[in-house]
């Protein structure tokens, strides 16, 4: 199914090599910061549950930390900058 959908939308999909992380590092990074701050650190009762506990982990994760990559901007900061730019 998402051959089929990469296919029709022009998108070329990549898979790492198994028990490569380093392959896609950033990735990765994102995965353990999902297990570590949110995935382990709830139980949940249910799929509802679930998903809205990771939901308020996703919106918390882009609008409220700051980072260093971004110029120590949050996530939607940093996509209003680019966005006034490509504007202007």
């Amino acid at each position: 199914m998402i051959d089929r959908w990469a296919c029709e939308n022009g998108v070329t999909l990549d898979f790492g090599r198994p028990g490569k992380p380093t392959d896609n590092a950033f990735v990765e990074s994102f995965n353990g910061r999902l297990r570590d701050e949110c995935l382990n650190a709830h139980w949940f009762l249910s799929l509802a549950d679930a998903r809205a506990k990771i939901e308020a982990w996703r919106r918390d994760y882009n609008e409220s930390h700051p980072y260093t990559s971004l110029g120590w901007l949050t996530s939607v900061e940093y996509a209003a900058a680019a966005a006034k730019i490509a504007v202007e």
